[in-house]
């Protein structure tokens, strides 16, 4: 009498566990890899869109200076004082008929949760300094003390 068996045995169940733990093994240092990276491609983003929106607020601002709307003040640098500067918006003296913004809103850092504030450096202070001088906001960078794939410090970004 020939038994028919349908069944999986231990060692073909073994087998196979341990497969899926080796896949899985190779698996997940490249998901933790790629979500990195997709944080570092958010930082760069968003590093570029204020780094833009302060570029903007300056060309603004020399603009009403050229076309007369504002008076120049010595040490004015044309940078804005605070980033919300660049939400709330400005006329410029009454260059623009309303006031003009130049961001809908401040995207945060991701590298730096939970608060996803910036590091703000104003015109005066030195490149790689971590204070900031309250003057203006002339660049921002991350203050997150983490090292981007490539090897760089993302506050050098």
């Amino acid at each position: 009498m020939l038994f028919n068996r349908c069944g999986v045995t231990l060692v073909e169940l073994l087998v196979a566990v341990a497969l899926l733990a080796v896949l899985t093994s190779a698996i997940l240092p490249f998901n933790r890899m790629t979500a990195q990276r997709t944080r570092e491609l958010e930082l760069r983003r968003n590093l570029r869109t204020i780094r833009t929106a302060l570029d903007d607020y300056k060309h603004a601002y020399d603009k009403a200076i050229e076309q007369k709307k504002i008076v120049a003040v010595a040490n004015a640098t044309g940078y804005p004082k605070t980033l919300e500067v660049l939400v709330e918006g400005d006329d410029f003296g009454g260059l623009y008929a309303v006031k003009r913004k130049f961001l809908r809103r401040i995207p945060p850092d991701p590298m730096n949760p939970p608060t996803g504030q910036w590091g703000l450096r104003s015109y005066v202070d030195a490149p790689d300094t971590d204070i900031w001088g309250k003057e203006d906001v002339y660049d921002i960078y991350s203050q997150s003390g983490g090292v981007a794939l490539d090897g760089s410090k993302y506050k050098e970004w």
